[in-house]
């Protein structure tokens, strides 16, 4: 009888020589708020890999992104690479938007 069970390839996260682990940090801080709306899609890609557009992005040399929807209109991003069986995070942000200086606020 074939398994049913899916497979997930293991995450692993980038810390500095400081012990800081930047991709961690906002994904910790994002399922703290516990708000549905606010969820990146690292468990997604876990199960699904490899996965393209429009939830993950190469952006060369090996490195990829993770385009996650957030609520309020925000996009969050986890930068990694995926070598040896494990997918590598090592660094995530929210991505602010652009503001024209010459564009009148409203």
């Amino acid at each position: 009888m074939a398994s049913d069970r899916v497979t997930e390839i293991p995450v692993v996260f980038y810390r500095t020589a400081a012990g800081a682990e930047p991709g961690q940090g906002m994904v910790t801080e994002l399922v703290d708020r516990r708000s549905q709306d606010d969820r990146i899609d690292l468990a997604t890609l876990q199960v699904g890999w490899p996965i393209g557009m429009p939830l993950c992005r190469s952006l060369g040399a090996g490195l990829w992104e993770v385009r996650s929807k957030l609520a309020n209109n925000r996009i969050a991003r986890l930068i990694f690479f995926v070598a040896e069986g494990r997918i590598g995070v090592l660094h995530g942000f929210i991505k602010k938007p652009l503001r024209s200086p010459w564009r009148k606020s409203e």
